[in-house]
């Protein structure tokens, strides 16, 4: 009794202290306009209530530690209120007419799902949330949008800056496990913070918070309700659809077998670790060190778009549990060159790639193939490109501000046309800011998945 006592005025006074906060929270989810006083009453207890249960309830609650599953501990987090509509039931048939989908997806998502399931709990948050990559990405991190939105969680450019997310020639962070999570449920956390409801937040994430706060505005004009129902109409086609596919998606994990579907065993216990890198490594020795192949590797480390992982200690890598000891055994019996690769900064006008690869003593194709440059394209000034070390570079690592500042500029080696401009933030893909000659620059939207276009995720 004096526990029950105890919590009950702890949540009394959370209560309190959150009221404040929720009125905010109201007000933004209606674009800054007064409700009535019942409504805000309502919409303030629901909110006040939903936020003190949330950080009442400890990080790791006593039924997530005792599953020994990952989809029973997800299902024991569910908290986003239910869709049941049309659409949620024709994206069950969808999903639970193709096994071969799902199975690759969740043998992906078998990799990453403890940890972003962690980190949820965490930060009070949904677990069903765990499930958003199924739509964006299918648990593909090296998912590309036709609008270069990128990785598991589909970052555009611009927002993967604007929640730091490093993108540069020799990483893209937005792929990374560890860094597009957190950003992810950052920025998840944001949209709920301003519109006070978990499916206006997904909506936001998806279609961007400027059109939902338009969507509430102009239905509040009209004296109709705000909730995600209600505002569909006046959403695109794929935020519509952006909610009931979550939505069916959680109700096939709730419960797989009435859907004729099977899960694979994914345990409660972390799949991989961090760990420390002391100098540059080329991607295939470290895999090597691991006893890892090169696939596996990139799964866990997608973000590096070269085949050396620079960054000194500040970069880490991630590596099953029972593969990051081999690790470590295996580097401290290595006993030669960790890296093969070092930089080279193009001065003159131009310089055709088999200048050099005679140079470097190498073929035109590893360089190529490297630096993600075409065929019949010749590099000018200003890039940096990567090439083997020879003897005077054997011990020397890529400084951390070449590896930032690094770009590949090319023209076409016939006739001086230009072919294409490859900046640093694509990592080897053409810019949004720097579009082939003859194309139009696209206007991308800060993270408008409704506008990702066709992703290359299965």
């Amino acid at each position: 009794m004096q526990a029950s006592s105890n919590t009950s005025a702890a949540l009394a006074a959370l209560l309190i202290a959150l009221a404040p906060v929720a009125g905010h929270a109201a007000d933004a989810a209606t674009g800054g306009a007064p409700l009535s006083a019942p409504a805000r009453s309502a919409s303030n207890n629901a909110d006040v209530i939903a936020r003190a249960e949330r950080a009442a309830k400890p990080a790791l609650s006593e039924e997530a530690l005792r599953e020994t599953d990952v989809w029973g501990r997800i299902r024991t987090g569910y908290a986003i209120p239910d869709l049941d509509n049309s659409l949620v039931a024709k994206h069950i048939t969808w999903y639970s007419s193709r096994p071969d989908h799902i199975a690759r997806t969740t043998a992906r998502a078998s990799r990453y799902l403890f940890h972003v399931v962690n980190e949820l709990e965490k930060r009070g948050m949904p677990t069903e949330l765990a499930l958003l990559p199924f739509i964006e990405s299918a648990f593909n991190p090296q998912a590309l949008s036709s609008a270069n939105a990128a990785g598991m969680w589909q970052f555009v450019p611009g927002t993967g800056r604007d929640f730091n997310l490093k993108q540069n020639v020799f990483k893209d962070e937005r792929r990374g496990i560890v860094t597009s999570t957190d950003a992810a449920l950052t920025y998840l956390q944001r949209l709920y913070d301003m519109f006070g409801d978990w499916q206006l937040a997904l909506a936001a994430y998806n279609w961007g918070e400027g059109s939902v706060q338009r969507a509430i505005k102009r239905n509040q004009a009209l004296g109709k309700p705000t909730d995600f129902d209600s505002l569909a109409d006046l959403m695109p086609a794929e935020t519509r659809n952006y909610v009931p596919k979550l939505q069916a998606v959680k109700n096939i994990i709730a419960n797989p077998g009435q859907y004729g579907l099977s899960l694979p065993l994914i345990d409660n216990q972390p799949y991989f670790t961090a760990v420390d890198k002391t100098s540059d490594i080329d991607l295939t020795i470290a895999a090597q060190l691991a006893e890892l192949s090169v696939d596996e590797f990139k799964a866990l480390n997608p973000q590096f778009n070269r085949p050396v992982i620079t960054g000194g200690e500040k970069t880490k890598i991630l590596l099953p549990q029972e593969n990051a000891e081999k690790f470590h055994l295996n580097l401290a019996q290595w006993g030669r060159a960790l890296s093969t690769w070092t930089t080279h900064k193009i001065t003159g006008a131009r310089e055709r790639i088999e200048t050099l690869a005679s140079k470097f003593h190498t073929t035109p194709e590893v360089i190529r193939q490297a630096n993600n440059i075409p065929q019949r394209s010749m590099l000018v000034a200003g890039s940096t490109i990567l090439v083997p070390k020879i003897s005077s570079s054997l011990n020397v690592d890529i400084a951390p501000e070449v590896a930032d500042n690094a770009t590949v500029n090319y023209v076409a080696d016939r006739g001086g046309k230009r072919a294409g401009n490859y900046k640093a933030a694509k990592g080897g893909k053409a810019s949004d800011d720097d579009a082939p000659v003859k194309l139009v620059k696209a206007r991308v939207p800060r993270h408008a998945a409704g506008r990702k276009g066709h992703r290359n995720d299965d």
